[in-house]
This record gives C-alpha cells, sequence and structure tokens, in this order.
C-alpha cells in the first residue's frame, strides 16, 4: 500500500498453507487451511524501501550469467537435433541477436526426465558444441514426474532410497504426466534433494548451459484440479515438518528448484547456474528466474503481461517475463511485432510457442516484421551494460528491474493505476506504441532513441524516455553476449536543470564467482553541459578491477535537441560537442 505522501507499507502472510487473500479499501483478509501464523508488516518511507525490506526477508537474486540477460528462442518442441543447428543458423545468417535456443521435452527418450531420445538427440554433446561455436547457450528441460518403469536409472534409484511423495495411504503416489504414470519427488526431505542434484552431473556434461523446470506446480494430468489430491504426505527433514500437501504444494515448486541450482552448482561450481521455473513462491528468486506460464497470442494477454511482470518484481523476482508472441493460438503479424518490440525490455526475454501452432520465429512473420524484431533486440543488446548494472543492483537491495511508473513520483496518485507504461530501472521510461491515455510523471522526462536511427520509428518500437539528471551506459550493437566489450561505450544522458547528469555502470567478467571476491569494478559517471564542451567524470566507487581507457561517446538528450560529443577516456575530459550532429 503508498499513502498519500508516498510512504509505504507491505503485509506478508508468513504461511505456505492454502488460502484465499481479499482485498478492498480498507481491509486486507487472508483466510487459511493451516494454523495461525506470522503477519509481517514492512513499514518504510517509500514503496522502494518496502521492496528492499521484503529482499531483507527473503533473499535475493544471486547475480545472473551475463548470457541469460540476452534474447531467448525456444518453441515446444525444436526436434530433431539438425532443428535446433538449423534454428541457430537462421538467427545467425539473418543478423538477429539472440543468445539461447531452448530444447523443451521432445529430446527426451519417452519422455524419461536426464535420458536423450536415441534417434532425435543421438548426441547431444555435438548438438551443444556446434551451438556454442556460433555463440548460444542451450538450455534443457527437467520435469519432476519419474517415470514408473523399473530398468529405468531415475525410478530405480529414487525408489530404492524411498524418495516419493506419499498418498494418503502410505504408498508412492502415482500420477500421470507427459511419460504416463510417475511417481513424484519428496523435495522436503533434504536426502531428496541431495539425490535430485546429483542427477543434473553427467545431464551437464553433455554441455548444456541452463535447466528449465517446468509443470511443477506440480501438475498432474489425472489429478483433482490437476495436480497432487490435497491428503498426499510429504515427509519433510532439517527443520521442514511433515505434513499435508496442502501445506507444501504452494512450496514444491521452488523446493525442486532449489535441490536443481544447488545441484548444477555443485556439478559445475566455476560457473553461475541458471535456472527457469514456472512455478515458485516469496523467497525462490534466491534459486530460480519465473516466467508468466502459458498464456496466448491475444492483444489482451500482451498487455497484460506488463503488470504481471511488474508484480513478480514487487513480489521480490526482478528476472521474469512471459512467453513473447504467446504461447497457444496463432500471432498475427501485427501482434507479433509489437509483442517482440515490447519484449526488448522485459528482465527475461524469451519467445515461446506450442507444439501444433504455426513457426514463430521471426522470419516467419515475413520481411517487415523480421526487420522490427532485428530494430527490437538490437536495442536490447544495445542496454544490456544498463540492464546488468540493475540485475547488479536486485542482487545486491532486491529492487525490481521493470518497475511501475509510480515508482518515479510515489507521491502522485495519478500514476498509482498506470499499467501500460513502465520503468527500466530508475532512469528509462517505456511507452508501448500501442498504449492509450497514458499517464506519465509530472517531471519532464525527456524522449529519445536507443539506436539514434530512422529504424526506431516503425510503427512498433516503445518510445523510451529518459529521467532528467540520468546518464544510462549502452554498448554496441552485437550479435550476443559472446561479443559483448565495453572498450567503447556510450553514455545516453539527460541533463537537469543545472546541465548534470550522473549515471552507473557495473562490469565483471559476466559468469562465474570471481565478483565475490571483489573482482568487479562499480564506476559513477557524472557529467554537466558546457556550451561547446561535455564535462565527464568518472570514478570507481567499488572493486579492483583496474580502470580502464575507452572510447567513448555521449549522447546528450535536451530540449533542444541531442548533443554529440565523443573521444578517448581515461577518467575524466572535457570532449567537445559535434556540430554536424547537433
Amino acid at each position: 500500500g503508498v499513502r498519500a505522501d508516498g510512504s509505504a507499507f507491505g503485509v506478508l502472510f508468513d504461511t505456505t498453507w492454502r488460502a484465499e487473500l481479499q482485498c478492498t479499501d480498507s481491509t486486507i483478509e487472508l483466510q487459511s487451511e493451516g494454523p495461525p501464523c506470522r503477519v509481517i508488516v514492512i513499514d518504510r518511507s517509500s514503496p522502494q524501501q518496502v521492496v528492499r525490506g521484503l529482499a531483507e526477508l527473503t533473499g535475493t537474486i544471486p547475480l545472473p550469467p551475463l548470457w541469460s540477460l540476452g534474447f531467448q528462442q525456444c518453441r515446444y518442441s525444436y526436434y530433431p537435433d539438425a532443428r535446433v543447428r538449423q534454428i541457430a543458423d537462421e538467427f545467425r545468417k539473418r543478423q538477429l541477436p539472440c543468445d539461447v535456443i531452448w530444447v523443451d521435452i521432445d529430446f527426451m527418450d519417452h519422455f524419461k526426465i536426464f535420458t536423450f531420445d536415441p534417434n532425435y538427440f543421438p548426441d547431444p554433446s555435438a548438438t551443444n558444441s556446434y551451438l556454442h561455436e556460433h555463440g548460444f547457450k542451450s538450455v534443457w528441460m527437467v520435469d519432476p514426474g519419474v517415470k514408473i518403469e523399473k530398468g529405468y536409472s531415475v525410478y530405480d534409484s529414487g525408489t530404492a532410497r524411498d524418495l516419493w511423495v506419499k498418498a494418503a495411504d502410505g504408498k508412492d503416489f502415482h500420477g500421470e504426466v507427459w511419460p504416463g504414470q510417475c511417481v513424484f519427488p519428496d523435495f522436503t526431505m533434504p536426502e531428496t534433494r541431495a539425490w535430485w542434484g546429483g542427477l543434473y552431473k553427467d545431464f551437464l556434461a553433455t554441455g548444456i548451459d541452463g535447466i528449465w523446470n517446468d509443470m511443477n506446480e506440480p501438475a498432474v494430468f489425472d489429478g483433482p484440479d490437476h495436480s497432487m489430491p490435497q491428503d498426499n504426505h510429504h515427509r519433510g527433514g532439517a527443520g521442514i515438518p511433515p505434513g499435508p500437501h496442502t501445506r507444501y504444494h504452494n512450496v514444491y515448486g521452488m523446493e525442486m528448484v532449489r535441490a536443481s541450482r544447488e545441484g548444477v552448482l555443485a556439478a559445475r561450481p566455476e560457473k553461475r547456474p541458471f535456472v527457469l521455473t514456472r512455478d515458485n513462491y516469496l523467497g525462490g528468486q534466491r534459486y530460480a528466474a519465473t516466467w508468466t506460464g502459458d498464456n496466448v497470442a491475444t492483444w489482451e494477454n500482451l498487455k497484460l503481461s506488463i503488470p504481471m511482470s511488474i508484480n513478480l518484481g514487487l513480489s521480490g523476482q526482478p528476472i521474469s517475463g512471459p512467453d513473447i508472441g504467446g504461447y497457444e493460438k496463432v500471432a498475427t503479424p501485427d501482434l507479433f511485432g509489437n509483442w517482440i518490440s515490447l519484449g526488448a525490455f522485459y528482465p527475461f526475454a524469451r519467445a515461446h510457442k506450442a507444439k501444433g501452432m504455426p513457426n514463430q520465429e521471426p522470419w516467419e512473420f515475413g520481411a517487415r516484421i523480421e526487420a522490427v524484431a532485428r530494430t527490437a533486440l538490437t536495442r536490447r543488446y544495445r542496454l544490456l551494460p544498463y540492464l546488468y548494472t540493475l540485475f547488479r543492483e536486485a542482487s545486491v537491495d532486491g529492487l525490481p528491474v521493470m518497475r511501475p511508473v509510480f515508482f518515479a513520483d510515489p507521491a502522485d496518485p495519478r500514476l498509482r493505476k498506470e499499467e501500460q507504461a513502465f520503468l527500466v530501472g530508475g532512469d528509462l521510461l517505456v511507452v508501448p506504441r500501442w498504449a492509450k491515455n497514458v499517464t506519465l510523471p509530472r517531471e519532464k522526462w525527456r524522449e529519445t532513441h536507443l539506436l539514434g536511427g530512422s529504424d526506431e520509428n516503425d510503427g512498433f518500437q516503445p518510445t523510451v524516455k529518459i529521467r532528467p539528471g540520468a546518464a544510462v551506459p549502452l554498448g554496441e550493437p552485437i550479435q550476443h553476449t559472446g561479443e559483448y566489450d565495453l572498450g567503447t561505450l556510450t553514455l545516453l544522458a539527460s541533463p537537469d536543470q543545472n546541465g548534470d547528469a550522473e549515471g552507473w555502470l557495473y562490469e565483471d567478467a559476466g559468469d562465474g564467482f570471481a565478483y565475490k571476491q571483489g573482482h568487479y569494478a562499480l564506476t559513477r559517471f557524472r557529467l554537466h553541459q558546457g556550451d561547446r564542451t561535455i564535462h565527464v567524470a568518472a570514478k570507481q566507487t567499488e572493486g579492483d578491477f583496474p580502470p580502464r581507457p575507452r572510447r567513448l561517446t555521449v549522447r546528450l538528450v535536451t530540449d533542444i535537441g541531442e548533443l554529440v560529443a565523443s573521444g578517448d577516456f581515461s577518467g575524466s575530459t572535457n570532449l567537445t560537442i559535434d556540430p554536424k550532429k547537433r
């Protein structure tokens, strides 16, 4: 809740039991099927401070690998392996920036997790090597349902250890998912989580980069409400008490991704894990990113994706986004063009499509929409220095990357219902091209361009505005994060009434954990606009990365147009404004 003066509060009902929440203008009521629970009130000076307070209680995201901020392409399913290589080839041939190809369940042998179909994917290591050689990472699916089949190693080893969720009668619970009748790991048990994590070692040895945990509500095709019976039994351990599924349904997915992340980290301790989950819980941001689930290719779902992603951020999960283009139904070229243009600004940017639907790669909609997608993705990749800095901020204090407009001025009640426009960090305001009657801050945010060319005026790209007094770091156009290099840097700046602007840049190796030992750089840039020059000063405030010389371009967005200055830079300098680019 946000009060008239901009101060704010948050209310947390600390229970995992099945519950119902009702809010009115004057009351907040939770009815739970469990015992009385703690009610925690976070009362702070601003909504930003409330979100920070939530992070103090539930934790923050680990810093993600840089590649996970790039664009990602998925469908149910790319198979056989030749199709995966073909998709990768098309992205590179068409100069469409992309970092990740996703592989859905059809890679498995009869949908048995941690297996590979001998016909469709006879050599997964070769497939991943091909992707790596062409600048791609890969993310592969692992569901919780384990096929009941004697001789199948995952089933046999879990059964020998007695690790499955129990039915009310004490026997192993059986339910139908993709492989047929399955058992389900009881992730409340520490021995189950340790066993599950150990299954990733050989799986990742094929060169897989990231893990996708789907169907983990848990989904059960022949169960009540397509899930487990509420009287199923979980045995707990190590501080988690035994209890019925009605107590642990809401945290089943979180405990699964907790085990997955720990297993991935143990198998590859030198790399940052990336795990995506369909189901999570408050605090689950410590283990996995979240997407908004199976959506539909409609304008309604496109528009809903904005408040859904914002709300996930306000709930402590800054890495989120929907299936770009819509998972179900057929997207029109106009809808897809608008969706991928908006998708460039989601924290997690992945296109995805269901089986049986037409192909939905950008080139499938014709040359015009392919060009729209190229512009949108180039915009995202130019923003990577700013986005990575925001993700670092989220890892420190829990602030979301995608933010509601009212964060720009919490005391302005007009902004509180705005759900078409949104903020990216504190310095950029994004207004979708289709948005109508948008409510914007009273302070004058100046319209700008990320690419500086006419391509952004194609009728699809959202308008981008920059906050007065802000300086946003931009990188060079690249095809994937393997080409990321900030030896050439652009500062997009909007001076305040005194001619000043300030911004931040975070740099590290992009992967691994050396940053935890101080191997990074957090740099503050300060700019001042003169008559014919722009003074730029940089100060590294944290980290032991040695200051690096750069080729620096400053694009100053002013009321009379854009001023451009560039030159070699290493700490402090006056850059002369180019009169030809005024």
